[in-house]
């Protein structure tokens, strides 16, 4: 009898362990959910190619409003939280800092970023590890109405840009206009100063004459444009043939047009004092994992990353909806290389600056609003503004260690 209870025990044991093991090891390992925020054209690219790609995976992708909090509120549980999730490159200290992300480098056939540019994979970088797998960026650029601005008129300089404002500006109409007092179009003046809104230690303002230097020479071009710096006004102005030119993202080119503007998009203009160009923050759009699904469903993973790290998929995002690849292999593609806008793109890529994917930036993004607002909106003086500027951030940094 005893012999007996103890054959059940151990049958009783192996089916508990088989159980375990199928848990591990099941169908449910070839499926991953990936969470994003992206528009439709960018999702059914990516499904139908991964569809042909990887069919022995199943892929389902799942549009959050609020992705960041999404995130933030599962954290790394397997049973609450997405495989993986496609989105910009600026949140990845937030997460790696939260523990929830696995090292993309690893999960990676060996030279399977050999041709991405550069500056995609600085931005997928934090603290010297590889946390996203790029797909593709969006920079700002130079556009013009061609009705108005002749090529032969569109400005390599500042100062050439300057004169053509002050000769085209009047009468309710304006030769050039930008969201002047926001952080994120300021960026380029004060990059193309030297200097940077935050370096990668978290320190504020690094070269402080710089960005001093660049809100000065900014202003005069802002008082030649209309002091609501909105993108609504900003954007109307330019749809409606009331602004020459402006800078803007490739979100603004399907509504221009649809206005029938005949658009122009050129380098941006160099500095005349420094003789760099106006470098526009640039963000990357990729893939990153959740630890739970690197550890759960390594094979997975890797197939489908595999897939991803290849030209195919960074052309067929270029063909559907105007993306400039961060595979460089895809700008090899005739097709892609007849696309204005994304060449365009792939040459500002060579100054463009990766917006910071620190923690600390998070609060960068109010403290320089303020300072814009206190010079260009408010005519308050420059290094008075700047100190107070400088220390509510060390401050609101300070703060979060």
């Amino acid at each position: 009898m005893k012999r007996f209870f103890i054959l059940i025990l151990c049958f009783a044991m192996l089916l508990s362990l088989t159980a375990c093991g199928g848990k591990t090891d099941s169908a449910d390992t070839n499926r991953l959910v990936i969470w994003h925020v992206k528009e439709d054209a960018v999702i059914t690219a990516l499904s139908e190619y991964l569809a042909q790609a990887v069919p022995e995976l199943e892929i389902q992708f799942e549009k959050k409003t609020s992705l960041t909090d999404s995130l933030k509120l599962v954290g790394n549980d397997p049973s609450a939280a997405p495989d993986l999730f496609l989105f910009a490159h600026d949140k990845i200290g937030v997460f790696a800092e939260m523990g929830i992300l696995a090292p993309v480098e690893p999960l990676l056939e060996e030279g399977a970023l050999d041709n991405f540019l550069p500056m995609t994979l600085q931005a997928a970088t934090y603290k010297d590890t590889l946390y996203q797998l790029p797909l593709y960026f969006e920079t700002l650029l130079f556009m013009y109405n061609r009705r108005y601005m002749q090529d032969g008129e569109v400005p390599a300089t500042t100062e050439e840009l300057y004169a053509y404002m002050e000769n085209n500006t009047g009468r309710g109409r304006y030769g050039f206009v930008e969201q002047h007092s926001t952080a994120y179009y300021s960026a380029a003046w004060i990059h193309g100063f030297g200097g940077s809104i935050i370096d990668s230690s978290g320190t504020p303002f690094p070269d402080a004459q710089a960005v001093q230097d660049a809100l000065a020479y900014h202003l005069k071009f802002i008082k030649l444009m209309p002091g609501e710096t909105e993108y609504n006004t900003v954007n109307t102005l330019f749809l409606e043939g009331k602004a020459d030119a402006t800078i803007g993202g490739p979100w603004m080119v399907p509504s221009a047009r649809e206005a029938g503007i005949d658009l122009g998009i050129a380098p941006m203009p160099t500095v005349d004092e420094t003789g760099l160009a106006l470098a526009p923050y640039s963000g990357v759009q990729g893939v990153h994992v959740l630890k739970a699904a690197a550890e759960r469903k390594t094979a997975s993973v890797k197939q489908l990353l595999a897939a991803l790290a290849k030209p195919e998929i960074g052309t067929s995002l270029a063909l559907a909806s105007g993306c400039a690849p961060a595979n460089g292999n895809c700008y090899d593609d005739a097709r892609v290389a007849e696309d204005a806008l994304v060449q365009a793109m792939r040459q500002t890529a060579e100054i463009a600056v990766p917006m910071p994917n620190i923690p600390e930036m998070d609060v960068m993004w109010t403290v320089v609003s303020s300072l814009l607002t206190d010079v260009n909106l408010s005519g308050k003086d420059i290094p008075s503004s700047f100190r107070s500027a400088e220390e509510q951030a060390e401050s609101l940094i300070a703060g979060m260690k």
